[in-house]
């Protein structure tokens, strides 16, 4: 029997395709910008034309022509026809520059080049269902994470999420023993540090050059109440402590009930655990928006790969959902599961009993 193909919708989904190229290219060279600079010097010259931004940047006159041609026509710089210059609104400039901005998306930008960069890996790893380590990507991948949600940690963490938590905020500005398990760079481990001098912070990361990235970024910041060690979730050294928390880390793990589990042991009677994941509804069919397709896809090629790399291999997925982290979490001996807070791309678990 042969299909019948309806011209109309081949013409509107290569339509979308097309869209979908130009966006990927249009990262590209946000990207491009980002690493050379031009987005900050534009936004600091103003109106300018190609070649007074080729004298300010340093850059080739010609390669910044075609590169203003695309951004523009993307609608990530002005174009003013009338007398060829660019600019860049205060809007485009919160988006891709204005480093440490929460509107800015530069990290995005980095974590999905770093994919397209480490291919040949994705490519082999999805093929032969094995899994692919953390360790493995490349290092813009690891910078990437870090300066997209250090933003939004900044913005959020200690003036929303933690004030959200039942009695948790009082515990820290008294001086409290906290756990960061996975803390990556170290972004969340400083900010609370900084927060709350009188609280002790340890940040956990199994990933060295991770953990070194966040001692040099904890001295750059001159914060003394933080000690980062190289540790994985299940097994991190200490007890006692007053609060633990995981940033957009736990469906990465290959065993999350496992390093649930450790963190119950290693809390107060009273601790709490603040569980911060990726924003996801409790099915599929709940996921299919923007969101949704964005994280599914890094799951594909980052989260679900390093899960399924180390033992256990549970392979949660980015966009697990709360249903079914509650039921990682009642596994580990966690009984009380309660939504405290969200963004749109986090929700944030307090969890007790």
């Amino acid at each position: 029997m042969t299909d019948v193909v309806d011209v109309a919708k081949v013409e509107q989904l290569a339509g979308k395709v097309v869209g979908d190229v130009a966006g990927a290219m249009a990262l590209f060279m946000a990207y491009l910008g980002d690493q050379a600079g031009v987005f900050d010097t534009l936004d600091r010259a103003g109106r300018v034309t190609a070649g007074e931004l080729a004298g300010k940047t340093g850059l080739n006159a010609k390669y910044l022509h075609q590169w203003l041609g695309s951004v523009s026509a993307a609608g990530y710089v002005t174009f003013h026809p009338e007398d060829e210059t660019f600019s860049l609104t205060p809007e485009q400039a919160l988006v891709f520059g204005r480093e440490g901005q929460p509107a800015c998306m530069q990290g995005f930008v980095q974590i999905l080049v770093a994919q397209y960069a480490g291919q040949e890996a994705a490519v082999e790893t999805f093929k032969s269902g094995k899994g692919r380590p953390w360790s493995d990507h490349l290092p813009c991948c690891f910078c990437g994470t870090d300066r997209f949600f250090r933003p939004g940690y900044m913005v959020n963490l200690v003036d929303n999420w933690i004030p959200a938590l039942s009695g948790v905020e009082g515990k820290l500005k008294a001086g409290a023993k906290v756990a960061d398990i996975g803390c990556g760079h170290g972004s969340s481990t400083i900010l609370m540090a900084q927060a709350y001098p009188a609280s002790t912070i340890f940040g956990f990361d199994f990933h060295e050059p991770s953990i070194e990235a966040a001692r040099s970024k904890a001295a750059e910041a001159g914060v003394t109440n933080v000690r980062f060690e190289i540790a994985r979730a299940q097994d991190y050294p200490g007890d006692g402590f007053d609060f633990a928390c995981i940033f957009d880390a736990l469906h990465d793990m290959g065993d999350p009930v496992g390093a649930a589990r450790h963190i119950r042991e290693t809390l107060k009677h009273d601790g709490t655990f603040m569980l911060v994941e990726p924003m996801a509804g409790d099915t599929m069919a709940d996921n299919m928006n923007p969101i949704g397709q964005i994280f599914y896809a890094a799951s594909t090629t980052i989260c679900t790969p390093a899960s399924l790399a180390q033992e256990v291999g549970l392979g949660l997925g980015a966009q697990a959902g709360q249903k079914r982290l509650t039921e990682v979490l009642n596994e580990a001996g966690f009984t009380k599961v309660r939504r405290a807070s969200e963004t749109p791309t986090n929700m944030v678990l307090e969890v007790t009993g």
